[in-house]
């Protein structure tokens, strides 16, 4: 056995002993706080695409196949189905209008890997939400260490197709308390299971991306069942999979470093636009350009557009976007839908803006460039819209971080609004329950999730 493969497996051994041993009284207030934010924007993500036809689609048919009445599918009212269906319907939600969380130092949405199958488990077992809180930040501190571990060399595979089942089984195997054991067969059989899922298919549209995590998580939770059964991987099988088999980059100094003082949770993003985080900060400048329009200009007076931006944003390139999910990784798009509509919000992607004729030409009046110079974190997703009308004028904006990561972050009543916004209609009492939770007093952390989801409904 080479040395770094020994040093992994050392370290990864170290990492989960340090999740399947976690304790509440472990964990500040401050990241308790983070992951109740967490919760509330990842519910009203799965929420906002409640009148999706596909997540329709998937839903009813999640409904069709099941016997058992266990955990909650939210989309208004409280419909429950197994949790092995709960988990999957609820991720595919949440995934679908691009309005969950990420993290802000590699690729990985921690958040929509775990919550899913962990919400499905804690209404069925009868969990306490202080319990729910833990696994998630096990969950998140663990997963994105992997994800920081391991990057691919270039964005040829999508996160939420090699990261997603790893996420689910440790919030499951957290919820669970499995002892050591136990936790890492979870963790390693879920390893195996991952998904070749790659990254372009959400450039061009293909909707399979949007169930890689709906798979995910049922693997990631059969998993922990598995183990159980005293069934997993080998103590290799994280380098085995991710070094060897994905030729990835073995970063074993990521495993361990900090852990427990440096919660990851806390580099977490949250999102108000309905599109794909690498362009939020070309958002940001087109709505500063756009607050800026001369007053005897519209959008027909543009001539062409120029966006600089990073390198993960060159690759939102797509200017015929054929599906909503397209449009949502479209720069062009995204763009053209902000100057037209004024936000970035779920109508701007809707099927009908797919071939609207003015969102059509300012989509071709888009160029993509590179941006100089290159910036250090946090400034390294920067853009610069320049705008020139017909009659020679321009207008040039830039944002070199767009808002809601931990350098600019949204506050707490931000994002209150926004999950009061995305909820209300069908669950008027959502964000002032998430807001009850943020008080973090013991009669909210004590009380089974599933007392707190029949509150829901209150007027």
């Amino acid at each position: 056995m080479d040395g770094q493969k020994k040093e992994t497996i050392g370290q990864t051994k170290a990492l989960l002993h340090w999740a399947s041993n976690l304790c509440m009284e472990d964990i500040p207030d401050p990241v308790l706080r983070k992951a109740v934010l967490l919760i509330g924007d990842e519910l009203g993500a799965m929420v906002a695409s409640r009148n999706e036809p596909e997540v329709k689609s998937i839903q009813n048919q999640f409904f069709q196949h099941s016997t058992v009445s266990e955990a909650t599918v939210f989309r208004g009212g409280r419909e429950k189905t197994d949790r092995y269906s709960a988990a999957p319907a609820n991720a595919a939600a949440a995934n679908w209008c691009e309005l969950d969380g990420g993290y802000r130092k590699t690729a990985c949405h921690a958040g929509l890997y775990a919550l899913p199958a962990l919400l499905a488990e804690a209404e069925s077992e009868g969990i306490i939400f202080g319990e729910v809180l833990k696994s998630l930040i096990v969950s998140y501190e663990v997963v994105t260490r992997l994800a920081r571990s391991w990057q691919a060399p270039s964005m040829t595979l999508h996160p939420h197709a090699i990261f997603a089942s790893v996420g689910a089984a440790i919030a499951v195997a957290a919820v669970r308390h499995l002892d050591l054991k136990r936790f890492s067969n979870a963790v390693t059989a879920a390893a195996t299971l991952i998904t070749v899922g790659p990254y372009d298919h959400a450039v061009k549209g293909a909707l399979i991306e949007n169930m890689w995590v709906a798979s995910a998580v049922w693997n990631g939770m059969r998993s922990v069942d598995w183990a159980q059964c005293e069934i997993g991987g080998l103590e290799s099988t994280l380098y085995d999979v991710y070094s060897t088999t994905l030729g990835f980059e073995t970063r074993p100094e990521q495993f361990t470093t900090g852990l427990g003082e440096n919660w990851a949770i806390c580099d977490g993003y949250h999102k108000l636009f309905a599109c794909c985080q690498y362009a939020h900060s070309t958002v940001e400048a087109a709505l500063m350009a756009l607050a800026e329009m001369p007053p005897d200009k519209g959008v027909m007076d543009i001539k062409y557009i120029v966006v600089e931006t990073h390198e993960l944003g060159l690759t939102l390139n797509n200017y015929n976007p054929e599906t909503t999910l397209a449009a949502r990784f479209s720069i062009p798009h995204i763009v053209a839908a902000t100057f037209c509509f004024g936000h970035a919000e779920i109508e701007a992607f809707s099927s009908a803006t797919l071939t609207m004729p003015e969102i059509t030409r300012v989509r071709n009046a888009v160029k993509l460039r590179k941006f100089y110079p290159e910036q250090p974190m946090p400034y390294d997703r920067p853009a610069r819209v320049t705008i020139e009308f017909y009659d020679g004028s321009r207008s040039v904006k830039q944002c070199l971080s767009a808002k809601g990561g931990p350098d600019r972050p949204f506050s707490e009543a931000d994002i209150l609004e926004k999950i009061s916004r995305l909820t209300e209609d069908v669950y008027p009492c959502m964000a002032s329950m998430v807001s009850n939770f943020l008080t973090i007093d013991e009669k909210y952390i004590d009380t089974p999730w599933d007392k707190h989801i029949d509150n829901l409904l209150k007027k």
